[in-house]
């Protein structure tokens, strides 16, 4: 596994305790034809036996993008140059936060288990996300990132900038 790095570790604060150092990432993978790519979570992780996308601690100085596309690279095989960045959305609580980085799908591939966070790794379709036990973040930030991803599908959120909330 090599050396451990650095923003690997818990953050505390009056909101709770939050994974990464210096933030996390997450990657909402879209295909039109399959669905969102979840993860199920393995059960020694935080909130382990939920659903949730591939992610995790950014590194010192990571942009949120290259650390959702290498976090869901390392876990679940996803290739980057299969993939077209369509919004990031931030969970900022002062003192820590967590980008979802949303991506289309835009040459096919299957994931596959690449590291021990994962049990399984499924497509699911965007109507059946939520009939998941999801991580409690995801399941939260769900709704808007569902209308977000269904906008971008429609052309309504073609005007929006990449990096808007």
């Amino acid at each position: 596994m090599g050396p451990r790095d650095p923003g690997d570790a818990w953050v505390e604060g009056d909101l709770g305790k939050f994974w990464g150092r210096f933030g996390s990432a997450g990657l909402l993978v879209h295909d039109p034809a399959k669905g969102v790519l979840l993860q199920h979570r393995a059960l020694w992780s935080d909130q382990g036996g939920t659903w949730g996308l591939p992610g995790g601690a950014l590194h010192q100085g990571e942009e949120a993008v290259h650390g959702a596309l290498r976090e869901a690279r390392e876990e679940a095989a996803v290739p980057p140059e299969s993939l077209r960045i369509l919004f990031t959305s931030v969970f900022d609580v002062g003192y820590w936060s967590y980008t979802t980085v949303a991506a289309q799908v835009v040459e096919p591939f299957e994931p596959a288990i690449s590291d021990p966070e994962s049990l399984e790794l499924a497509w699911v379709g965007i109507d059946r996300v939520s009939t998941k036990e999801l991580h409690p973040g995801f399941a939260a930030a769900w709704p808007a990132l569902r209308s977000r991803l269904q906008g971008v599908a429609t052309g309504i959120d073609a005007g929006r900038n990449i990096s808007e909330g």
